[in-house]
């Protein structure tokens, strides 16, 4: 299987991601994925169709990641990673889609409106 380009997105984030058989490299950004993701809970979700899939060790790959901030990218990983494995194996499909993970999560930040502090938030009523 020659390598493949899959994107994913998450937020303003937006992942690259390549994918060829190997012995389980993963990196991110140039950077190993433990060095690039700190937290354990961001790892995880990156690497959730993976493991959900068994295929830890089956495959190297290799993430350019932009945008957003943490959360956000890990989240932009694990569907182009979803993608990745449904394109490599049909069989997977199903558990993929059970899990919903090849469904981009369109939630976006609210833009702040003129007249508040926020989205949502309004500026303390004075009666006098």
């Amino acid at each position: 299987m020659p390598q493949k380009n899959f994107i994913g997105r998450r937020k303003t984030s937006t992942a690259r991601l390549y994918i060829q058989p190997g012995n389980g490299d993963f990196v991110v950004n140039g950077r190993e994925l433990d060095d690039y993701f700190k937290t354990r809970a961001h790892r995880n979700l990156a690497i959730f169709p993976l493991e959900l899939t068994e295929n830890n060790e089956k495959f190297d790959i290799k993430v350019t990641v932009r945008g957003g901030g943490m959360t956000g990218q890990s989240g932009a990983i694990q569907l182009a990673l979803a993608r990745a494995l449904d394109d490599h194996d049909e069989e997977l499909h199903s558990v993929l889609k059970e899990h919903d993970l090849l469904t981009r999560d369109d939630r976006m930040v609210e833009r702040k409106k003129y007249g508040q502090p926020g989205a949502r938030k309004k500026f303390q009523f004075s009666k006098r």
